[in-house]
């Protein structure tokens, strides 16, 4: 195991919140880590938007290893991706694009069980073999299984979540990401049913992501809403200037 992949992996099992606003380019990875951020993550929807595509692999998969090995090479700290789905419909496709994937730098990966096809959940079954054939292609990599119930399911979606959670980390995942739990006792039974570290979407309060870390939750995740933040802050900088210099203005 590298170095970095070690301390990612530590980084899980701290006494702090492991906190990721997820990023999209080299600029973004180089200001986190020059802010003192131990590790970046990038986002799909973020990377997609940034790319001129739609979020759901739509981005060619060449330009995602071209992207992540660009961003790898100009950190020192750790680097985790979002690869949605893994772009593969097979076993043996997900095999090349894992190693693929690995040649870039990275030492971790966000991995889905949304079908990108059909929308819908992946069988269980079907998941945690996926999740074996990226371990054993690749076994310091840290693989954050996502779950997708909370978006998927109307009802019964903390229960599969968990039933999913045991599986996957069976199969050899290193933590779960229940995406979409969004309900304080959700989040608590979550982290007590879980054995491994648990991540969570966030929310830019402090308030909230205090209160994250004392139900021991591992890693809060931001997602596509850094790049928003970003997007109306260059928004209404350009709107004012528009509005002063711009057809109407001085």
């Amino acid at each position: 195991m590298s170095d970095r992949s070690k301390r990612f992996h530590d980084l899980h099992h701290g006494d702090r919140l492991l906190l990721l606003p997820n990023i999209w380019d080299v600029a973004g990875a180089r200001l986190l880590e020059e802010l003192g951020y131990p590790a970046v993550a990038t986002a799909s929807a973020a990377v997609s938007r940034s790319l001129g595509y739609e979020d759901g692999e739509k981005v060619p998969f060449d330009q995602v290893c071209f992207l992540l090995t660009r961003i790898a090479a100009s950190v020192s700290v750790p680097v985790t991706a979002d690869i949605e789905a893994g772009y593969a419909r097979d076993e043996a496709g997900l095999l090349e694009n894992i190693l693929r994937l690995t040649d870039t730098g990275i030492v971790g990966i966000n991995f889905e069980d949304t079908d990108p096809v059909s929308g819908q959940l992946v069988p269980i079954s079907i998941q945690a073999a996926r999740i074996a054939v990226i371990r054993k292609a690749a076994p310091a990599l840290y693989i954050n299984a996502r779950t997708d119930t909370f978006f998927r399911m109307d009802t019964g979606q903390l229960e599969e979540a968990l039933l999913r959670a045991r599986a996957y980390l069976e199969a050899g995942a290193s933590g779960i990401y229940p995406i979409g739990a969004k309900e304080p006792a959700d989040i608590r039974a979550l982290v007590t049913g879980i054995a491994a570290p648990v991540n969570i979407m966030g929310r830019p309060e402090l308030t909230f992501l205090a209160q994250l870390q004392s139900f021991g939750v591992a890693r809060v995740s931001m997602g596509p809403q850094f790049q928003q933040y970003a997007l109306n802050a260059i928004r209404e900088k350009a709107a004012g200037w528009h509005r002063f210099f711009g057809p109407g203005g001085v």
